[in-house]
């Protein structure tokens, strides 16, 4: 057990891979947030509104940070979210400081982060394929959608997709669309029904007490100028282009990318009803294992991008960007399958951890 920690922590450090990698990985230590989401003694009224007495006994989170984490400063924002669930519903509430309150689409499914938004990333299992993203701006306009796997092994995002059953709703501290004044900010109440997100979960749902789901919640937040008595984008002066936009994420992710499940945070749900008790806070007795799995099939992503085909052999990964010899654990198992690949590791438990070419990460017995 020892060893294989020890190792783990030695693939942790490692995976600051040098910006120059040909395949993009998290730049930052993996070190996901957590946070404990408690049972609703009853159901908030979806009203955009934090006013309501049920949210009062549940917890902000941690403010959030830039999705690179460190290397970037504070955003000058806050933003922070609260989480309960029922029988029949997982229930967010985000509120976001904002000075310009700013959304024009109004069509369902229209890519909601070309403006400033509020996002929600679900991945039940924690498989890191088949999760749910929820994109919402300020007139309460969302885009939902499937992802079959993250966009770098392939997507596809299915649009088409809806949550059946949704409920959301936002409140404007400020006035729309008005440069003429400063605003104070906005909030967003979202219900996402059980029976809507039993249908990838991969795991039952409602959840159970202590079950661990992988989760992330991120602010997109653009420069903005006024205009004709309105808004646009700051443009860059060389380029005539938009400048980039801010993320401001609950988890940082290390890199510019959502679709990077596996540096989501960790939620846990709990019986108690909140502001009743505290849940003493639980972790995947695999997480450090199945990172590691992840930096080998980063080394194996490099070797593609670089031309050089997946290895069948732990000591050819050696010479890679992210993993040292000393730093591979001694029971790891890696094969070239005629898909790609396929490697694991032994887990908690009795378990087999395992990893193919799709990123995709599962457990057997």
């Amino acid at each position: 057990m020892r060893t294989v920690l020890a190792l783990c922590l030695l693939l942790s450090i490692c995976s600051l891979s040098p910006a120059s990698s040909a395949f993009p990985t998290p730049q930052i230590p993996y070190s996901p947030r957590h946070q404990i989401c408690y049972r609703a003694e009853a159901p908030p009224r979806i009203d955009g509104s934090p006013g309501d007495p049920v949210w009062e006994a549940a917890s902000w989170s941690e403010p959030f940070v830039d999705i690179e984490g460190d290397l970037r400063p504070l955003p000058p924002l806050r933003t922070r979210v609260k989480m309960l669930w029922d029988d029949r519903c997982l229930y967010i509430l985000a509120e976001m400081e904002e000075p310009h309150l700013w959304a024009t689409y109004t069509a369902r499914d229209a890519v909601i982060y070309h403006e400033n938004d509020f996002e929600v990333f679900l991945d039940p299992d924690g498989d890191t394929h088949l999760y749910y993203e929820l994109e919402i701006n300020a007139l309460n306009t969302v885009w939902d959608l499937l992802l079959v796997r993250p966009y770098r092994d392939g997507g596809p995002a299915v649009h088409g997709w809806d949550i059946a059953g949704l409920e959301t709703a936002t409140l404007l501290d400020g006035t729309l669309n008005d440069p003429s004044d400063l605003d104070a900010g906005w909030s967003v109440e979202i219900a996402f029904p059980w029976e809507a997100l039993r249908e990838c979960a991969g795991r039952p749902v409602p959840p159970a007490n202590g079950d661990l789901w992988r989760v992330n919640f991120s602010r997109v937040e653009w420069r903005l100028d006024s205009a004709d008595g309105g808004y646009r984008k700051v443009t860059d002066p060389a380029t005539g282009k938009p400048l980039p936009e801010a993320n401001w994420v609950w988890s940082p992710q290390g890199l510019i990318a959502m679709h990077y499940p596996e540096m989501w945070g960790f939620v846990q749900f709990s019986a108690i009803p909140a502001g009743t008790g505290a849940a003493p806070p639980r972790a995947d007795p695999d997480d450090a294992r199945f990172w590691a799995l992840r930096l080998l099939y980063y080394a194996q992503k490099e070797r593609v991008e670089r031309g050089l085909g997946f290895a069948g052999d732990l000591s050819v990964l050696a010479t890679s960007t992210f993993i040292s010899e000393q730093a591979i654990p001694s029971e790891a198992r890696i094969a070239v399958t005629p898909a790609g690949f396929e490697a694991s590791l032994n887990g908690a438990d009795g378990a087999i951890l395992h990893i193919d070419d799709a990123g995709r990460v599962w457990r057997t017995r």
